[in-house]
């Protein structure tokens, strides 16, 4: 299972820092990333990592602002976000390809588990 925190608040021009703890063990784990969900807009990819190796990847809209990183010791994957805008605010979920895929990151359907989502909000 991967249980998301970190969301809330903040004023626009604001940082946050999204975790996602997973259970499984990291070895099992091929990529995790993260995905977000604005009210009436469909779910969309903002970042992903390779767990062996660290390779990122960043939707065009948060490169630069965002940051994924991963701790292997504490099976966690983080989302640093900074500089933070209004069309930022979202639901946003981690999610994790278990097992070797030679698939995409950037689609839903890239990931086989889900965790809880986390509100973000940022206010102008």
């Amino acid at each position: 299972q991967l249980q998301a925190s970190g969301g809330g608040l903040v004023q626009a021009g604001g940082s946050l820092r999204l975790s996602c703890a997973a259970s499984r063990r990291a070895f099992t784990m091929y990529r995790m990333g993260w995905f977000r969900q604005a009210p009436g807009k469909e779910r969309e990819f903002v970042a992903a990592i390779v767990w062996s190796g660290g390779r990122s990847y960043y939707a065009d809209s948060v490169k630069g602002r965002f940051t994924i990183s991963r701790d292997s010791a504490k099976n966690t994957v983080y989302l640093e976000m900074n500089s933070l805008k209004t069309e930022d605010a979202a639901v946003y979920y981690c999610a994790a390809r278990v097992g070797v895929y030679s698939g995409g990151y950037r689609s839903s359907g890239d990931y086989n588990s889900w965790g809880q989502g986390t509100h973000v909000t940022v206010s102008s």
